[in-house]
């Protein structure tokens, strides 16, 4: 099963963007901020753009208990 990426609800600090890579790539979402305010600064701002495209294109992660309903539907 692949994963998707999400907007987390759980490590969520602005809308959850940086928080879902995170927890795509298995990496913290303290780093993945943090290499994202470093960029930003390279980027001169145009990622700031690009966090709030993300925040709107990106779908927030469905509640856990969903999950668990969807997964076990599959099963059977």
């Amino acid at each position: 099963m692949m994963k998707k990426l999400y907007c987390s609800r759980k490590n969520k600090m602005i809308c959850g963007v940086c928080g879902g890579i995170g927890e795509f790539i298995n990496l913290d979402p303290t780093i993945v901020r943090l290499i994202y305010i470093l960029l930003m600064f390279c980027s001169f701002g145009t990622l700031v753009l690009a966090y709030f495209i993300m925040a709107i294109v990106i779908p927030t992660a469905p509640e856990t208990e969903e999950i668990e309903v969807i997964d076990n539907d599959k099963t059977n």
